[in-house]
Parts: C-alpha cells; sequence; structure tokens
C-alpha cells in the first residue's frame, strides 16, 4: 500500500449489519457519522448466508451492506466469509471438521473447526474468496481484502497426516536426511518408509501433552507444518483474489505472540500486517508496545494495523473488566505510536445473543450515542481527523534490535528439561520491558534480519541457532556493537538437536564463555545474583531463578555471581571485549554479554541500562515509571507521542520542541508538561 493512499488513520472496525433488520443501519450509519468512523470491516463470519449450498451462491444481502457503505462514502474492508465453516458444507463432508489431539473426529460446531488439509475445505474456500473478489473488486472505498480469521489451532485427522509426510518429503528429500534430523535411532524410531511416519498425538507420541512429545523433532516439525498448512489456505484464498483484483491490499488478523502460528513464515504472503490487541489486563501498556513492534517488524517495518480492539471489554475471559476512563483513547494513541495506520474494533454494534452478546462495542444494545464508550470513542475519531495523514506510512527510528523467534519458542518449551516453566515470551517480554522503561526505540525483528543498522541486538533464550546467525552477531560486535543473550541459549540446531563440542554454535567464540553445568530449581527458589560493573557502574543483587548456569569464562569479564548453592561465588553474567573495533565503533571495543539465569527485573535492566549508556541510547525520562515515548517519522518530519500510563496526574519537563497536534498548544524545550491520568500529546518536532 503507497504510503499516502489513506486521507487519515483508518478508524471503524467489524462491522455485521446482517445480524439486524435494514432499519437499524440506517441508525448505525448515523452513529458513525458523530464518531467519525470511516472505515468498516464486513463479512468475516458471512459464509452461511452467502453460500447456502456447495452450487448456490446468494449476495443480495452483502450487495446492501456494501451498497449502504459505500452510498455513505466509507471504506469497506471486505472479507472472504470463511472465517467459520457454514452448517451444511460439515453435514455434506464430514471430513472438513478437526481431529483433535485426543485423536477424536470433530463434528460440526465453533468457528476454527476446519481441517486445514481437507481438499473440500480448501477448494470451497478459495471458491468463495474467488466469487466475492469477483463480484466486489473495484468497488468504491475498497481498502483491504480481509482472509478468514485469526487463523490457528491444530489437525491430527487422515488428510492432515497425508499432507504432512508430503511435508516432510519437500523438506528433507530423503528418509536418511530425516531419520537423521529426528535422531530416529533413539527408541527404534529409524522410518523406513513415508507412510510409516504419523502425527505426534495423544495416540502416537504421547508423552506429556501437545507440546511434550518423546521426539522433539518430530513435534516441531509438525508445528511449522500446521502453520505452514494454514499458510496455504491463505495464499489459496488470496490467489483466488488476484485474479479479480489485482492491486488491493491483502491482509487476516495476527493475535500478537500466539504460539501456534509463526507469523514471521507468513509475513512475505501478506501485503500489511494486521493483528487483534486483547492484553490480558490493565498493566500490559508495556507488553502491548512490544506486540506492535512485533507485528511492525513483520513487513521490515512497515506500518501494520490494528484489525481489532474492543471499545469496552471483552467476553471470552473468566473476568472480563471494562476498560477504564481514557484507557481506550490512551491504547489506541499508542498503536499509532507504534506504527500503526489504522485503528479498528470488535464491533460496531453489540451482538443480540450467542458468545459475543457481552463482547463490548461502539454502541450496546440500548444503541445510544451518549454512553461513555461511544463518547470517548467519539473524542478519539475527532482526533484521529485531526492528525489526519500526518504519520501515515511514518517509520519508527531505532538502533536497538529485539530478536524474536517461533522456532526457538517452540524448541525451548518442547523440550524435555531443563525447567518446564521456563516460558519464551515472559523471558523476551523481561528484555523488553527495561528497553521500554528507558523509552528506547527498537525493532523487534525475526533471526533472519539485517542487524547491520543497530548499535544494540538483544536475543534473549535464543535456544536455536539457524543459519549464519552467530556470524551475523559476531558482525555487530565486532563492528562495536553490542549483543545481549540469556540462558540456554545457542543449544540446538535447525532440527532440535543438541550441538556438541565445547563451542556450540559458535557461541564460546562470540560470548567468551562456556557453559559448564545447568541447574534447575522450582519457582519459588531464588539464587541472588550480585552484579558489579568493573568500569566503576555500580553494583546490584538481583534474584536468579529458574534455570541457573554455571559459566566459565573464556576471555569474558565476570559481571555477576551466584549467592548460594554449591556454585556459590561462580559466574552467572558474563561481558566480553574481543577487541577494538575497526569501524563504525569509533574506536569502541564491541560487546558480547551472557546472562546465565533468568535475572528478576530488576537485575535485567541493570545489564542492559549498562549497553544502552555506552552508545547514548537512553531515553527521555526513564526514571518515570510508566511514561512512555515514541517516534515516528516521514520525509524528515517527526511526531513524538508522549503516553502517560500512570493513574495520578504527572510533571516532567519537555524534551522537544514542537505543536501539540491534539491542542495546538505551541511546547519549548524544558518547559514544564502537565499530564493527566492516561494523557497524550502527539508533537510535531519543529
Amino acid at each position: 500500500m503507497a504510503d499516502h493512499q489513506l486521507p487519515a488513520i483508518a478508524y471503524g472496525g467489524d462491522y455485521n449489519p446482517e445480524q439486524w433488520p435494514e432499519e437499524v443501519w440506517a441508525d448505525d450509519h448515523r452513529a458513525f457519522g458523530l464518531a467519525r468512523i470511516d472505515t468498516l470491516t464486513v463479512g468475516v463470519f458471512a459464509w452461511a448466508h452467502l453460500q447456502t449450498a456447495e452450487d448456490t451462491y446468494d449476495f443480495t444481502t452483502l450487495d446492501a451492506i456494501v451498497a449502504r457503505i459505500v452510498a455513505e462514502g466509507r471504506r469497506i474492508v471486505l472479507a472472504t466469509a470463511t472465517g467459520a465453516l457454514p452448517p451444511w458444507l460439515a453435514k455434506a463432508h464430514p471430513e472438513v471438521t478437526r481431529t483433535d489431539f485426543e485423536g477424536r473426529r470433530h463434528r460440526y460446531g465453533q468457528r476454527h473447526n476446519a481441517c486445514p488439509s481437507s481438499p473440500v475445505f480448501q477448494r470451497l474456500s478459495a471458491a468463495l474468496a474467488g466469487r466475492i473478489a469477483q463480484r466486489y473488486a473495484g468497488t468504491p472505498g475498497l481498502i483491504a481484502w480481509h482472509v478468514g480469521n485469526e487463523y490457528g489451532g491444530a489437525c491430527y485427522c487422515d488428510n492432515c497426516a497425508a499432507a504432512f509426510r508430503v511435508w516432510l518429503r519437500e523438506r528433507y528429500g530423503s528418509l536418511d536426511r530425516l531419520n537423521q534430523a529426528w535422531n530416529a535411532t533413539f527408541w527404534s524410531h529409524t522410518f523406513t518408509d513415508w507412510d510409516e511416519i504419523e502425527p505426534p498425538s495423544a495416540l502416537t507420541e504421547h508423552w506429556r501433552g501437545p507440546n511434550h512429545t518423546a521426539f522433539q523433532g518430530i513435534t516441531l516439525d509438525y508445528l511449522r507444518f500446521t502453520s505452514d498448512a494454514m499458510l496455504r489456505n491463505f495464499t489459496d484464498e488470496k490467489a483466488a483474489i488476484r485474479e479479480h483484483d489485482p492491486h488491493t491490499p491483502v491482509t487476516t488478523n495476527f493475535m500478537g505472540m500466539y504460539r501456534p502460528i509463526d507469523y514471521h513464515r507468513w509475513a512475505e504472503h501478506l501485503d500489511l500486517a494486521s493483528w487483534d490487541n486483547y492484553p490480558p489486563n490493565e498493566q500490559s501498556q508495556a507488553r502491548m508496545a512490544f506486540t506492535h513492534d512485533l507485528m511492525r517488524g513483520l513487513k521490515d517495518g512497515a506500518p501494520f494495523w490494528v484489525m481489532e480492539q474492543t471499545p469496552t471489554t471483552t467476553a471470552s475471559r473468566d473476568v472480563n473488566p471494562v476498560k477504564r476512563p481514557g484507557v481506550l483513547r490512551l491504547w489506541s494513541w499508542q498503536s499509532v505510536a507504534h506504527g500503526a495506520d489504522a485503528v479498528l474494533y470488535f464491533q460496531m454494534r453489540q451482538s443480540v445473543g450467542a458468545c459475543e452478546k457481552y463482547h463490548g462495542a461502539l454502541l450496546d444494545h440500548t444503541g445510544r450515542t451518549d454512553t461513555r464508550a461511544f463518547t470517548e470513542a467519539a473524542t478519539l475519531g475527532a482526533e484521529l481527523e485531526r492528525l489526519g495523514d500526518a504519520v501515515l506510512g511514518a517509520r519508527t527510528p531505532a538502533r536497538v534490535a529485539l530478536l524474536f523467534d517461533w522456532d526457538s519458542w517452540w524448541a525451548a518449551e518442547i523440550s524435555d528439561g531443563p525447567n518446564r516453566h521456563v516460558r519464551y515470551p515472559d523471558v523476551v517480554l523481561g528484555y523488553h520491558r527495561a528497553l521500554w522503561d528507558a523509552n528506547v526505540g527498537l525493532d523487534a525483528v525475526p533471526v533472519t534480519a539485517d542487524l547491520t543498522g543497530y548499535d544494540v541486538v538483544l536475543a534473549p533464550l535464543l535456544h536455536m541457532i539457524k543459519g549464519d546467525l552467530t556470524q551475523r552477531l559476531a558482525a555487530v560486535v565486532a563492528r562495536g556493537g553490542t549483543v545481549i543473550t540469556s540462558f540456554l541459549s545457542g543449544r540446538v540446531d535447525s532440527d532440535d538437536n543438541a550441538f556438541l563440542g565445547d563451542d556450540p554454535a559458535g557461541f564460546t567464540s562470540l560470548f567468551g564463555v562456556r557453559v559448564a553445568e545447568t541447574d534447575a530449581q522450582p519457582t519459588d527458589v531464588a539464587n541472588p545474583v550480585t552484579l558489579t560493573d568493573p568500569d566503576g557502574g555500580g553494583s546490584l543483587t538481583a534474584d536468579g531463578r529458574l534455570v541457573m548456569e554455571v559459566l566459565v569464562p573464556e576471555g569474558a569479564d565476570v559481571i555477576g555471581t551466584y549467592g548460594a548453592d554449591f556454585y556459590v561465588g561462580e559466574p552467572a553474567v558474563t561481558r566480553y571485549r574481543p577487541g577494538t573495533a575497526a569501524g563504525g565503533g569509533a574506536g569502541r571495543s564491541g560487546e558480547a554479554w551472557y546472562v546465565g539465569t533468568q535475572l528478576a527485573a530488576d537485575g535485567v535492566a541493570w545489564v542492559v541500562q549498562a549497553a544502552l549508556a555506552r552508545y547514548g541510547l537512553l531515553g527521555p525520562h526513564p526514571d518515570v515509571a510508566d511514561l512512555e515515548v515514541c517516534v515516528r517519522e516521514r520525509d524528515g518530519v517527526r511526531h513524538t507521542f508522549v503516553l502517560w500510563h500512570g493513574d495520578a496526574p504527572v510533571e516532567v519537563p519537555a524534551h522537544v520542541a514542537g505543536t501539540d497536534v491534539l491542542t495546538g498548544r505551541v511546547i519549548t524545550v524544558g518547559e514544564t508538561l502537565r499530564l493527566a491520568p492516561k494523557d497524550v500529546l502527539v508533537i510535531r518536532e519543529r
């Protein structure tokens, strides 16, 4: 999508007028006008009424919905309607429903219930997408195609087993290579025929549930296969769309840090990244910031869309609190600050029944436009209108990269040992939190990303090393940059087999340290780690938990030592300075930090801030908790977003000069900014 194709940040969301009589539609659109809603996503779950039998299509209702939106001058995100199966399809073709991990064939129900390997599903879903594209391509205001909905889950049926074998043939080429990759001599698992291979289910390789089967290589490959199988569903529908519309962007709504689908494998097939932002609680501002950055990183820093967020409350959790005053506005602006070019809701009008009847909406069951939720949404709409296209397509400059890798996530968590309580997202989020608290601009990128533009690269729990990653990390250090990694990193290759020797994956050479022993302890056991900067940067004692690696320096300086157990006094954290940089480091020696335990937040912050300080990368106001500062830049024009997540007023000195777009206030450097709870400034810098 061209940077300036849209006149402003897209604002609106999921609209399901087929659930309501047409006389309600006029009221809806009057309300949309009051709230400055300019974009509507329609048809996401419309399969059952668009196609009532295999050879019978009926577009009467969707024609009327689209015509009304066009007449009102609003923009359209049109779905392919394949987000849920219609009942007739499951009855006519029972094999289209999934088989679960326990081996049970599902009957009709739910929404994520289609087998991705079913030839019937593949054929009919692509056919429907093609029919819709043929009919509506070129519709005025059509700005994107929305394929499927929140892809996820897994199937273990015979169709998937057959497709898995095909996938394995393509990946490995021969049974000898596959047996090597899976270490198949273990437990007499050497395969002599492709048809001997079964999906890892409760009936086959069951060990301790879907994530802990006996053969990690098989489990890892089935996770990869499942992600690719659903990707094929997406690309089949996209191809059907492209037969009729070669230009309009095609996307689907991701779910942030969602374990079952490797979004990096999908990224090249999307024209723009979009995701649904439903954080676990109201203290999730740092987590949301990271997930926005992760979604932006899918397309090499290009802007993304927030396809869904709730205006008020979700309905899918045990407890579903309402968003407090100001939170909707604050979180929406946070998404824009991190690169969103669309801020969309689920949903426009509250459902009358079923599981989402209490899910929040712009219009609740009363349909009133004087509710707090509607008033806040309308205020935000007016502010986005005021911003116009000023940040559309704008990038987020960063000199810090945080690596995220689904393969490392899967491999670390399916491993039998050393500690099943280790959670990959928790470790990554711990390091991100230290960056977020320091108000550092960062990119969350895949392990395949170009790292040449970054001064500091964080790679926590980088369990799996693929390709030339070690060499590219070493290049960062060689030019004067800093790399930080953590415990359980550099342990396995792309087949999930352990590296052999004293220099696994080249990590000993890169970090100047090797791991002598790996201890694991229950969640309630802590080992204090004393951190001391030999350059005079101070000291701190922080807890280490879950995994404690005993480190042997081979050139690295000892920065942290354990305070308990038989390895008391042994190294826990090291820093290696292999020499003076020859190039971009301006004479500064590069650094490689290794953190051998899951440090508490204060310990992680100590390490991260020590690295950032060398490059002058500590952002504004790092001492003010929950004050977030972000920058978007386009054509040399910078907009600084100041986001106050606190519950009480705060005063801080302005660190940039410019004009607050939202109020017109002129701001000078050093003047006092008085921020109300949940306040937002968008400063166009001078």
